[in-house]
């Protein structure tokens, strides 16, 4: 098996609707790690967790998952392209966002 070129960083990273006005969570996830298919060979997963009250999160704290690739795309929004998702490098954000990951998840992963 080989692993992926591309593989995002564990971190905080903002989805491109992240809006900087609203709360520091909105459309803020933790990338947990990165999964492989074990039944389809060359398929790979990012597995990711919301740092805000999502379905995924009141449906049980689950994880979302998404195709590297796709997670790794830019997309085009009114005509613009940006990252699908972004890593957060801002020590202050990142220090909120692991704040609010405690109160979520407790000492789980």
């Amino acid at each position: 098996m080989k692993a992926p070129n591309k593989i995002p960083e564990k971190g905080f990273y903002y989805h491109y609707k992240h809006d900087p006005k609203g709360p520091v969570n909105n459309y803020a996830y933790e990338v947990v790690g990165v999964g492989h298919h074990t039944e389809e060979e060359g398929k790979y997963f990012v597995v990711y967790r919301p740092l805000y009250e999502s379905s995924v999160y009141k449906a049980g704290k689950l994880f979302d998952i998404r195709p590297i690739g796709m997670f790794m795309e830019d997309v085009a929004k009114e005509g613009k392209k940006f990252a699908r998702f972004l890593k957060i490098t801002d020590p202050k954000t990142i220090a909120e966002l692991q704040k609010i990951k405690k109160e979520m998840y407790g000492g789980n992963i």
